[in-house]
């Protein structure tokens, strides 16, 4: 049995943080997991930028509300689904993903969940488990599934590795150039290639 694990933001939806910093303004929060590859201090990062100016989980769900999926996402989730079954390995939230996960046609979601404050601020977060994009790999892969994984960024790296095979989808430079044993591909129709030729194996 094949299956397939796919980053979200990045590789089928744009990423939520850099679109909110857009919409408000504050381009501190345009860091990424593509930058920052503790993701703790990432997060600890944005959630005290968040507390200092006064924006609450409401604000980024307004802008999450007018995302659509990157062009072709819808397209390629279909082609995929076709062929394979699909599970996205995500460190983003519940709370943020949902309307995205309607857009996409509800493939399975793993991620994480936002610690919300009666006031309707951000006042943490639960990871599902640490490094569980790599530990969800392994945990399939222990089912008797062969795993194919792809994504953008360091928090990817991990899942990459564990899986039988993989590829990195239009990573920026600085991750290629330390991963250049990675297959990269840059648009839909190279990822599923590699995806078939993956099936084929």
């Amino acid at each position: 049995m094949h299956l397939v694990c796919l980053d979200l933001e990045g590789v089928l939806v744009p990423e939520i943080w850099i679109a909110f910093s857009v919409a408000t303004g504050i381009p501190e929060l345009k860091i990424t997991t593509r930058d920052e590859p503790d993701y703790d201090k990432l997060m600890k990062y944005r959630i005290g930028i968040l507390r200092d100016r006064g924006l609450a989980l409401a604000d980024i769900q307004k802008v999450i509300g007018g995302m659509e999926p990157l062009p072709g996402a819808v397209d390629f989730v279909r082609k995929l689904k076709e062929r394979t079954q699909l599970i996205i390995l995500s460190d983003t939230f519940t709370q943020f993903a949902q309307p995205l996960m309607a857009k996409l046609e509800y493939p399975t979601l793993f991620c994480n969940t936002l610690n919300v404050d009666p006031t309707g601020m951000i006042a943490g977060y639960e990871m599902r488990q640490h490094d569980g994009k790599r530990k969800s790999v392994q945990a399939l892969k222990s089912l008797n599934f062969r795993v194919f994984a792809a994504g953008d960024s360091y928090n990817d790296l991990n899942m990459i590795a564990a899986a039988d095979s993989g590829a990195l989808f239009k990573a920026p430079d600085s991750i290629k150039a330390k991963c250049r044993d990675i297959p990269l591909v840059e648009d839909y129709s190279a990822l599923l290639a590699e995806i078939d030729k993956f099936l084929r194996s």
